[in-house]
């Protein structure tokens, strides 16, 4: 599946991952290759994900390894949609 997190700034992340974890409003959910179609609004927290992760240097002091390997973005609000293995996730 195929994850974009953007920021205001930049496009903070783009490439092929195994998994998607949010925090939206109604508590932290995980998508997983082939999920149903889904828009959503986020709160604070993490966005986690799992692959063959790769960061552009200017961006790796955004993101920080959790304790399970997955790579951790923490955001305070935004959306997230997505549909046909592509997640697009708008963050603050």
């Amino acid at each position: 599946m195929y994850l974009e997190i953007v920021s205001p700034e930049a496009t903070l992340f783009s490439g092929e991952v195994t998994s998607v974890t949010v925090p939206g409003i109604n508590g932290e959910f995980q998508m997983l290759q082939n999920h149903a179609p889904i828009v959503s609004l986020l709160q604070e927290g993490s966005v986690k994900f799992q692959g063959d992760i790769s960061i552009e240097e200017e961006f790796q002091n955004k993101f920080s390894q959790g304790a399970s390997g997955e790579t951790i973005l923490a955001i305070n609000s935004g959306t997230i949609e997505l549909k046909d293995n592509k997640v697009i996730v708008l963050a603050d």
